[in-house]
């Protein structure tokens, strides 16, 4: 095996061990498909949480919480309560990075009744 080689294998193998931990990394601006509010999770003390910035069709006002210190349930999962500001209500709920640009979150009203969107990462 030549130098060139040696060196590409090693770069690809780095790349790959490496991907799946930035890519589980919901932290940043995404937006809500159904309405193009735009939220900035980020770190909060340990946990994910979650602001709007953007309102978009929404009637969610800007600066509001709607994720409050999800905590970290698997590898790619956060669990606590999520604020829907279209009903005012707070849901139990689940956040799942789908991929790198895909957050899913999903609202469960007493336990049994759910509903879900897959959020876009903002570029």
């Amino acid at each position: 095996m030549t130098r060139f080689s040696s060196l590409s294998l090693a770069t690809i193998a780095a790349a790959l061990i490496l991907s799946p931990a930035l890519a589980a990394e919901p932290y940043g601006t995404w937006v809500r498909p159904s309405n193009g509010a735009e939220v900035s999770f980020f770190n909060c003390g340990g946990k994910l949480c979650g602001k709007v910035i953007s309102r978009g069709a929404s009637n969610a006002k800007v600066g509001t919480m709607i994720v409050r210190g999800a905590a970290k349930a698997g590898a790619n999962e956060w669990k606590g309560k999520l604020l829907n500001p279209e009903d005012g209500k707070t849901y139990s709920g689940v956040i799942t990075l789908v991929d790198a640009d895909g957050l899913n979150l999903k609202g469960c009203a007493l336990g049994v009744f759910c509903q879900g969107e897959t959020w876009r990462r903002v570029k």
